[in-house]
């Protein structure tokens, strides 16, 4: 087999690597092989013979996963269950099948189409094709490889993955290209982590390396049977009458993505809904707004009022009937029996004018609402999507909204729960300052100090002292260096930061933003005294890693690296640029290009690698044991700040003061960071200790790990600390700023993760969730909870520490004391259960900033449902991949950033973004407009419907309670269907209260939609009132004056027909003029479609009467449009039935305006402009109450100096007035007879 394989530059890694991650296999399942065929460990996969698994009892489902609400066979129940869940559509259905009785009052079409045209309107379909047709090589016999889809996989196949590519389901590992089965992969998708994880295969299969090897391999796989548990796995593998245990180093999960290797082949153990990824997910829920939610409870109030106007309507017949006003001659009710009106059973009759009334008057019921919000949320939907401010050139990818159902939602959002790696962050490190013998180096200004200099240059400038306390002009103190107590009054001198030189401003290397002249371009030699500590310290940088050299695009001299962590790739980037390039690595050696300080030339040294103790999340470091070329023995450790500090000599001290508080302040900027230290060991030590550490190492049990921690715990002692190193975990573009504008909005913001507590703490800074003078309250278990009794001891550690937040968070002052709450991964799953939720969610909605570290899949979900459960708040919730797609799912509103993480994200949301930052216009933009907008629109149609629909109640009183209608039944569709229909729309797709340019200055506004101003109770009643109003006005002012006026010259009275023509004709008016008052930005299109809709009324009135079959035959043409009376009629009647609404918006906007209101007054009037600090100071007030973000950040920050301003001036004037001159100066003024 050898002898097929290419020769390549590989590593052994199993002699590096010493720790669990690949220890021996024998035994890590050893102790759960006796599982095996017991229930819950029963499936059995032939690997290489799909076709087995096409029966059963070994048929298992297909590779098909699916994110999506319907399919092929759901999709017709479920969206008729969806337009059947909304009220007004099954009152529709009623009157659908009412209208087919005799008792319809009008005709059958008019009732039916309606109804069609709603349910016809179906919700979109989203197809889970992208996925699912994702391409991968699978073995097909005799050796041969071919590309097929996700979908077509089957239990048993063997696949080959390639670098950069996703595994397509659950495999396990059989070989890779490295020469011992190692590989390398990413499962950012599964748990949020960047850390690369090293998988490695069983020696029984390190033969299969290339395709031919595939021609006879069989072998049976039996194991544990589906769960949705990442990190376990039970079973065995079967090959040539051998048993092989397996463990969950050599499972690769679905949707993790293979990396720094270049293929790998795998057989499929889980396939689609199987796989370890789906099984965290859950099931797409069916969402709907709040004030869809709300709308319903609004039609069953329309719905009482119908039912109550039906009962008088029935009432009131049934006792006209028994009266003696039925015998009217006119009436001509004797020449027939009607069951309508029968004096021989009028409680029958009654019965029969209420079912009646209930078609009658169904107008107060908008079923056109339904269709118009439905035509109205997709325009909205395409205006969202084709935002040229929300499109990302980088990428080239736009928002898109994959849901019209949730706009207005998108404005009434009051928390979000956001992932980090991939939303927050470019998963991309930066290295960006560094501590070196108790000296910082590197690193601009950071834009909070910059913006808090600028603020304090003004401030200090008003508040100018002088010595002896007369002006301001005499012997003034204007400002001090805050950290060297030096003058000056730069921003940076006042903010205590090294000037550092822009001569490399337009040098970019990527992964490396470092610029301070003093240690680039090979300047360092000459700027300190104690170079070796320098040369040491690059020296740990260059050869303390994992990493691998890599020939970027085949050239010799360019070097790119990859490793297990994005940190270490900016450390070996780093290191090149000071001038320690790393450039070859074997088995045992490793090979620098260094700058020699003596004479300032570069020279290729080797170091001979010895032991490499590996980084793990309990270690918290990591340590090179390396020869040089002189045969002395170096230790080289890097690690966090507390576990070197612990382990440093009484004589590697020196810089630890100075390096705690640079390492403080890197932490302050959001930075990730690592201290470096080393060690000189003699050869006697280290053949000592060595032979204690290859005995660990051949150590087969449980504890063999122990045995490897004790052994390196001897050696990782009495060290010398170097100094530190600072990396950014580069955010997206604009994630701070985007952040101050969501707080300034009045969301909160949670954070939840599955990296480590330290590094989503300096995510927290960077981002400006987190402040210095923040209280930091950590809920974390101190011990571990195997028994049952432990578990106990937990859960009353997890209760003390919630206790005591909480009252510590209730004795503080709220204003001035904001508060974060940092959780770990095992306290966060004791505090979900059942008996602690309350007390967490307390705790947890008290604080300002909440952030949650070691989360899972289903933990995220679960936090997002509990939070969502316990608040009654609208929850939205954002992250990248398929780890976020629960937390998606189950929030009110779920966002996918289409990045580079898959598209599971994407397929499960609602919203899809390109960067987090388009959040911000999404929410404070169109967010808040398309709330308003949907709430002006279902209050202008409750307005509009009962206006309209009372007229026929009131006229049905007037007749008797006779259940005969006002108008033409054409009259009724047209009004719902052409006259009023094109308003509204215009309404709900154009209508702004202010610019998007003001929302974004004024992000305050958005807490309207928060508050649920717009569609409270308080003004649904008003509108609905305001309805009543009208249509009194309508229809009173109608009847006095046309009922027994002349129309003509002939003096001929209007019937029913004129009554109705003219009333309709008023009721056009007065809605049309009311949407007019409603809207607050016009647009040619409002114009067009308001007027329009009012001369398409007189359009069709024109054209129906000229139809000599209808009633109305010339009613327009030479019987009402001639007469004068109808013309000024309409005028008065119109101004009578809107004046109620206009008083009101007069006296509000004199007495009691709303935000919005003063901000268009300050606008129109020119106040921006004129009063331009009014207008700043009044963006000043969104940040007032704001605890987190960017600006709240920088009040911190002015605070903080202002603090250490006033320090400065107690102590200058404390030793200016103990000094002997000023004493003297005293004495003088005191005593004249001293001069």
């Amino acid at each position: 087999m050898s002898s097929r394989r290419r020769k390549q530059k590989l590593i052994k890694w199993s002699k590096l690597y010493t720790f669990s991650c690949l220890r021996p296999t024998t035994d890590e399942s050893a102790p759960t092989a006796h599982l095996i065929g017991q229930t819950g460990f029963s499936r059995v996969v032939f690997c290489n013979e799909p076709h087995l698994h096409k029966t059963k009892p070994y048929k298992y489902p297909n590779n098909y996963a699916s994110t999506t609400k319907y399919n092929l066979v759901t999709f017709f129940p479920r969206a008729l269950f969806e337009q059947f869940r909304r009220v007004a559509n099954l009152y529709f259905l009623l009157a659908a099948i009412l209208c087919l009785t005799p008792l319809n009052p009008f005709n059958r079409a008019s009732v039916i189409a309606p109804l069609v045209f709603v349910i016809a309107f179906f919700v979109f379909v989203l197809q889970d094709r992208e996925v699912n047709s994702r391409k991968v090589k699978v073995h097909v016999g005799n050796g041969l490889f071919e590309q097929k889809s996700w979908e077509s996989l089957l239990v048993g196949d063997i696949v080959k993955v390639t670098k950069n590519e996703y595994f397509p389901s659950d495999l396990l590992l059989l070989s890779s290209s490295y020469e011992d089965g190692l590989c390398y992969v990413e499962t950012m998708n599964l748990d949020g982590e960047t850390n690369l994880k090293p998988k490695r295969t069983l020696e029984a299969t390190l033969c299969l390396y290339e395709d031919i090897d595939f021609c006879k391999f069989k072998g049976t796989i039996r194991c544990e049977d589906p769960n949705p548990s990442l990190y376990t796995f039970v079973g065995n593998l079967d090959l040539d009458k051998e048993s092989h245990p397996l463990s969950p180093s050599q499972i690769l999960l679905r949707d993790s993505k293979l990396r720094n290797t270049e293929k790998i082949y795998g057989v499929v153990i889980f396939t689609g809904p199987d796989t370890k990824a789906i099984r965290n997910s859950t099931k797409s829920p069916s969402k709907r707004s709040r004030v869809e939610r709300k709308m319903d409870r609004v039609i069953y109030l329309l719905f009482a009022m119908l039912l109550l106007i039906s009962l008088i309507s029935a009432f009131g017949s049934s006792l006209f009937t028994m009266s003696e006003n039925h015998k009217g001659w006119y009436l001509r009710l004797n020449d027939h029996v009607d069951p309508l009106s029968n004096p021989e059973d009028p409680t029958f009759s009654g019965l029969l004018q209420f079912v009646r009334a209930l078609v009658l008057y169904g107008y107060l019921i908008p079923i056109s609402l339904y269709v118009s919000i439905e035509v109205v949320k997709v325009l909205q939907a395409v205006l969202i999507n084709k935002d040229i401010s929300m499109y990302d050139e980088t990428t080239g990818k736009a928002v898109k909204a994959r849901t019209s159902n949730l706009n207005e939602e998108l404005g009434q959002v009051e928390m979000i729960l956001s992932d980090k790696t991939g939303t927050l962050t470019c998963n991309q490190m930066e290295f960006k300052k560094c501590s070196i013998e108790g000296i910082s180096y590197g690193g601009e200004v950071t834009e909070v100090d910059l913006a808090a200099s600028r603020r304090m240059n003004i401030d200090v400038e008003r508040h100018r002292f002088s010595l002896d306390g007369s002006d301001s002009t005499g012997r003034s103190v204007e400002m001090f260096d805050l950290s060297t107590g030096g003058g000056g009054g730069t921003e940076k001198d006042v903010l205590g930061i090294s000037r550092i030189s822009n001569s490399r401003k337009d040098f970019f290397v990527k992964g490396f933003n470092f610029r301070d002249d003093r240690l680039m371009d090979k300047l360092w030699i000459y700027n300190r005294s104690n170079v070796n500590d320098m040369i040491m310290f690059f020296r740990v940088m260059a050869l303390c890693h994992t990493g691998i050299p890599i020939e970027e695009n085949g050239q010799e001299n360019k070097l790119m690296y990859e490793a297990e962590s994005p940190e270490e790739v900016s450390f070996l980037i780093a290191a090149r640029e000071f001038g320690f390039k790393f450039c070859q690595r074997t088995q045992s050696t490793m090979v620098l290009q260094e700058l020699d300080p003596s004479s300032g030339s570069e020279v290729k040294r080797e170091y001979k690698l010895l032991n490499l103790l590996e980084f793990n999340s309990s270690r918290k470091r990591m340590s090179v044991v390396v020869r040089n070329e002189e045969g002395e023995i170096f230790l080289f450790c890097k690690g966090a700040d507390e576990v070197i500090f612990d382990r440093l000599a009484d004589n590697g001290r020196t810089y630890q003061q100075a390096t705690v508080m640079h390492l403080s302040n890197y932490g302050e900027d959001g930075l990730r960071t690592m201290v470096f230290a080393y060690k000189k060991i003699d050869e006697l030590e280290y053949e000592k200790w060595n032979t204690v550490f290859t005995k660990a190492k051949a150590v087969v049990g449980e504890e063999r790990e122990e045995l490897l921690e004790n052994a390196s715990e001897l050696i990782e002692k009495d060290l010398i600390l170097l100094g530190a190193v600072a990396v950014e975990d580069k955010l997206q573009k604009g994630v701070p700023e985007c952040i101050d504008k969501l707080a300034q909005a009045g969301l909160k913001i949670w954070l939840l993760t599955g990296d480590k507590k330290e590094t989503a703490v300096n995510i927290g800074f960077s981002c400006s969730l987190l402040r210095h003078d923040m209280k930091q309250l950590h809920l974390c278990s101190s011990q571990e909870s195997s028994s049952s009794q432990q578990m106990k001891d937990v859960k009353k550690e997890i209760m003390y520490q919630l206790q005591s937040y909480n009252k510590l968070i209730t004795e503080e002052n709220r204003d001035d004391s904001p508060f974060a709450l940092v959780v770990d991964g095992k306290a966060l799953e004791l505090s979900l259960g059942n008996d602690l939720t309350k007390q967490f969610l307390s705790v947890a909605m008290n604080c300002d900033v909440v952030i949650c570290c070691r989360v899972s899949p289903k933990q995220k979900a679960l936090i997002t449902q509990r939070v969502k459960e316990y608040s009654g708040k609208t929850i939205l919730a954002i992250g990248d991949g398929a780890n976020d797609v629960g937390m998606i799912q189950e929030a009110d509103i779920g966002v996918g950033i289409s990045g580079m993480e898959g598209m599971q994200a994407v397929m499960a949301s609602d919203f899809s973004l390109p960067q987090f930052r388009f959040l911000e216009r999404l929410l404070i933009v169109h967010g808040h407009w398309c709330y308003k907008r949907i709430s002006k629109m279902i209050l202008y149609f409750v307005y509009k419907n009962i206006a309209f629909g009372l007229t026929l109640f009131y006229y049905n009183t007037f007749t008797g309670f006779s259940g005969q209608d006002l108008y033409d039944d054409w009259y009724m569709v047209m009004f719902n269907v052409l006259l009023t229909s094109l308003p509204v729309i215009s309404l709900g797709v154009l209508e702004q209260d202010v610019s998007s340019d003001i929302c974004l200055k004024f992000p305050a506004l958005y807490q309207q939609g928060q508050r649920n101003i717009y569609f409270s109770w308080k003004r649904i009643i008003g509108w609905i009132l305001n309805g009543v109003l009208a249509s009194l006005s309508v229809f009173t002012l109608n009847i006095c004056m046309f009922s027994s006026s002349a129309l003509d010259r002939n003096g001929n009275i209007g019937d029913i027909e004129h009554i109705g023509t003219i009333t309709y004709t008023c009721v056009i008016w007065t809605v049309n003029c009311q949407i007019a008052l409603m809207i607050s930005h016009f647009t040619w299109i409002s114009h067009f479609l308001i007027w329009g809709s009012i001369f398409s009324w007189y359009v069709f009135l024109y054209l129906y009467s000229t139809l000599p079959s209808t009633y109305t035959y010339r009613i327009f043409t030479e019987q009402v449009g001639p007469a004068p009376v109808y013309w000024i009629g309409t005028l008065l009647v119109v101004a009578v039935a809107v004046l109620p609404y206009v008083i009101h918006i007069v006296i509000q906007r004199s007495f009691f305006p709303m935000d919005d209101h003063i901000i268009q007054e300050m606008k129109y009037s020119g106040t921006d402009v004129k009063d331009n600090p009014m207008w700043v100071r009044e963006q000043e007030k969104s940040k007032q109450l704001t605890q987190v973000g960017y600006s709240a950040r920088v009040d911190s920050k002015i605070r903080h100096l202002k603090e250490q301003l006033h320090r400065k001036r107690k102590s200058f004037y404390s030793s200016l007035t103990n000094s002997p001159m000023y004493k003297t100066v005293v004495r003088r003024d005191i005593n004249p007879t001293l001069q």
